[in-house]
């Protein structure tokens, strides 16, 4: 009689190690999407401050224009 009874506690050992392993594997896919998703905007984000950068500098490295000439102490 207790043949009977080590089988059934196995099988629910067996089915509570399996819903927690899933569990587990669901929170941590859960994870590794989010972390894609947060790679992904920050790309896009670090692209249009690289956009932002170029065009600074490229307003920065245009024709410097003298404005002292016409001060009034010169």
């Amino acid at each position: 009689m207790s043949l009977n009874l080590t089988p059934n506690f196995l099988l629910v050992s067996e089915y509570t190690i399996l819903t927690v392993l899933i569990i587990v594997v669901i929170f941590f896919a859960l994870l590794l999407i989010l972390g894609i998703r947060k790679s992904y905007k920050l790309k896009k984000e670090n692209e249009r401050l690289d956009k932002i950068s170029k065009e600074i500098a490229r307003k920065e490295s245009e024709e410097y224009k003298d404005f002292t000439s016409g001060h009034m102490y010169q």
